[in-house]
């Protein structure tokens, strides 16, 4: 803090950022999206019925909420709320090295941060979970066909994800490691592609945001559309809330990972370390008025490759319930939030 008490007071020209700075708010954003779902699977397992989809769509709905919340940093102090919250700024620089010293990005820089900032991430996270899907139909057998075109697609993502994925960390780990050591001014290959580098906040800078906000302020509306004013200005109290409200919650953040983890960590060692407690045995009213046992719930059959959900202990058929948790995320009894690693293959004694 004292270095960055030191760059306000001194002269306007744009300090370079430690190391130090530019992880600490990577880590921050990094921190922020398993806290929001880790809310998602609180707000679910409360009321499944109504808040179900809180956690299908836990991805969609942060995506959503960082959206707002870039582009509302991005435009009023050229930053993302994580480099706005360590006091750094985006500087544009041209074709030949020289930086633009205006806190304001272009259009284009804008967009191609807010891509670099949103779409990517979001982009990278559905195709992790589409490789670890596709893993486990490949660990199951369902990909055994090879003249079905859309698995040889499966299996060529199987093929390929792990080099991209190897490339796109590769490639960040080259990046901070040449900006550790002053070989380049950009610490990612995303700051790089969008355009810009990072510099610190100067005086100037705060003295230019303080007098930007006191001018819109300021500002009538007269000769100007009411409905698009007004929708400007919800965005903006919308964005100035949820990032008050992240810069409250950010010194909670390492709490709440360590409180979901443990609490993971606890759910994991309860689930194979205790013996598995027999199944309810559900029971389904046919057209003879009698009732059957073993059936399972979905297809109305007699179990075949009894599987049972460890977060509500029912059991059923291994392929219907597989194909069920792949497309809704829960169990079809209880609702409660299921994923595919929760699935517990009985093997019962003749």
């Amino acid at each position: 803090m004292a270095e960055f008490g030191a760059h306000l007071t001194g002269s306007v020209q744009t300090a370079r950022p430690t190391y130090f700075e530019v992880i600490a708010q990577e880590g921050l954003m990094i921190a922020l999206r398993p806290a929001m779902q880790y809310t998602c699977k609180i707000l679910a397992e409360r009321n499944p019925e109504r808040l179900g989809w809180l956690f299908r769509y836990a991805d969609e709905v942060y995506t959503i909420l960082d959206s707002l919340l870039q582009h509302h940093f991005l435009l009023t102090t050229a930053a993302s709320f994580s480099e706005n919250f360590y006091g750094l700024k985006r500087v544009v620089i041209d074709g030949k090295g020289r930086e633009d010293k205006t806190l304001s990005l272009p259009w284009k820089q804008h967009l191609l941060s807010m891509f670099c900032l949103v779409v990517m991430p979001y982009i990278k996270i559905k195709m992790e979970k589409l490789f670890h899907t596709f893993k486990e139909e490949d660990i199951d057998g369902y990909l055994t066909s090879t003249s079905d075109p859309l698995t040889r697609l499966k299996k060529i993502f199987l093929f390929v994800y792990p080099l991209v994925h190897m490339s796109w960390e590769g490639s960040a780990l080259a990046y901070q490691m040449a900006y550790l050591f002053k070989k380049s001014d950009c610490h990612s290959p995303f700051v790089h592609l969008s355009g810009v580098k990072l510099g610190n906040l100067t005086r100037a800078d705060m003295l230019n945001l303080m007098t930007k906000n006191e001018i819109e302020t300021q500002e009538t509306t007269s000769g100007m559309n009411w409905l698009l004013e007004y929708s400007k200005k919800f965005l903006a109290v919308s964005a100035h809330g949820i990032s008050q409200g992240l810069s409250v919650a950010v010194f909670f953040l390492q709490f709440l990972e360590w409180w979901y983890a443990s609490e993971n960590q606890e759910s994991r060692i309860a689930v194979t370390s205790l013996p598995t407690p027999p199944p309810p045995s559900l029971s389904v009213e046919h057209d003879n008025g009698k009732f059957k046992s073993n059936i399972c719930p979905i297809c109305n059959r007699p179990l075949t490759n009894d599987t049972a959900i460890s977060t509500s202990g029912y059991v059923f058929c291994y392929p219907c319930i597989y194909g069920y948790v792949k497309k809704h995320q829960c169990c079809p009894v209880t609702k409660y939030p299921t994923l595919h690693q929760h699935l517990i293959k009985l093997y019962l004694p003749d």
